[in-house]
C-alpha cells in the first residue's frame, strides 16, 4: 500500500515530467526557430532524386509545415522533352500531415501539464486514464507521418496544388507532395487520354497512395490513363528526431501504466 502511495504521489509525476520534457523537444522540431530576434522558421532545401535515373529531379525548400518554394524537372517519356515547373511566387504550400502531427503532440503536451506537481493522484485509474489519452494523441501524431492520405486521381486533378506552378502544369502531367515517414515525397503521374473509340474496359480507380501504371479515372469530361509514375523523395532529419520521440515517449506511458496496472490488480485481489 505504501509502496503504491509513493507510485501515484511521486513517480508518476517524475513520469509525467520526463514526458512534457521529451514532448517539447519533438514540438521543437517542428518549427526549427532560426537563430536570432524574432523567431523566424528555419528555411531548408532538399534534393529530391532517384539513383539510375534523371526523369524526374526536384528542389523543394520546407519551412516547418510549408512548401516555400519547389522546383521541379521532369522529362517526358513520349518525347523526351524536358519540362521545368517551379511554383509560383505568391503560392506556398501547407503540409497538413506535419501540422496536424504537431497538433496532436501539443495536445499530449497540454493534458501532461493539467496536472501540476501538486495534484495528487487519488487512483491507479486516474492515471491509466491520462495516460491513455496521452497515448492516444502520440500515437494520432505518429500516424500522420507514416500513413499518407488515400487520394483518388481526380482528387489529385482537382487541388489546389496543380494550380500553382509556373508554367502552367500540361494537362497530361498531375503532382503530389506527401510524408511518409520521416521522408518527403514527390509523385508525378505522367497521362494519355482514353479515346471514345478505345476497346479498354474503362475501370475508374479508388483512393490510394501510389497509383501504378495503367490506373483510370475520369476528370472534365476525359478519361485519363496512367502511363508512367515517378517518385522521387528525400529524408526530413528532424522528422526522423520527432518520429524517435513518439516512439520512446509511447513506451514511457506503456511502462506507466503497466506498474499502476500490476499494483492495482494486486489491490484489488488483497486478501481482507
Amino acid at each position: 500500500e505504501e509502496e503504491f502511495k509513493w507510485l501515484l504521489q511521486e513517480k508518476v509525476h517524475a513520469v509525467l515530467k520526463q514526458l512534457q520534457d521529451i514532448l517539447k523537444e519533438a514540438s521543437n522540431r517542428f518549427t526549427l526557430p532560426t537563430t536570432g530576434l524574432g523567431g523566424a522558421i528555419r528555411q531548408e532545401n532538399f534534393m529530391l532524386s532517384t539513383s539510375g535515373t534523371d526523369q524526374l529531379k526536384g528542389v523543394l525548400t520546407l519551412q516547418g509545415d510549408t512548401l516555400c518554394q519547389a522546383d521541379v524537372n521532369l522529362k517526358m517519356f513520349r518525347n523526351n522533352q524536358l519540362l521545368h515547373f517551379e511554383f509560383r511566387e505568391d503560392k506556398q504550400w501547407k503540409l497538413q500531415q506535419i501540422q496536424d502531427a504537431r497538433n496532436h503532440v501539443n495536445q499530449a503536451i497540454y493534458l501532461l501539464m493539467n496536472r501540476e506537481a501538486n495534484y495528487q493522484f487519488k487512483t491507479g485509474s486516474e492515471v491509466l486514464k491520462l495516460m491513455d489519452a496521452v497515448m492516444l494523441q502520440l500515437s494520432r501524431a505518429r500516424n500522420r507521418l507514416t500513413t499518407p492520405a488515400t487520394l483518388t486521381l481526380p482528387e489529385i486533378a482537382s487541388s489546389g496544388l496543380t494550380k500553382m506552378f509556373t508554367p502552367a502544369l500540361p494537362p497530361d502531367v498531375l503532382v503530389n507532395f506527401y510524408i511518409n515517414l520521416n521522408k518527403l515525397c514527390l509523385t508525378v503521374y505522367q497521362l494519355h487520354v482514353l479515346q471514345p473509340s478505345t476497346t479498354k474496359n474503362f475501370k475508374a480507380a479508388g483512393g490510394s497512395i501510389l497509383h501504378n501504371p495503367g490506373a483510370m479515372f475520369e476528370f472534365g469530361n476525359q478519361r485519363f490513363e496512367v502511363s508512367h509514375v515517378h517518385r522521387v523523395e528525400c529524408v526530413v532529419p528532424w522528422l526522423n528526431d520527432a518520429l524517435v520521440f513518439f516512439t520512446v515517449s509511447l513506451q514511457l506511458c506503456q511502462q506507466l501504466k503497466d506498474k499502476i496496472s500490476v499494483f492495482s490488480s494486486y489491490w484489488n485481489n488483497r486478501p481482507y
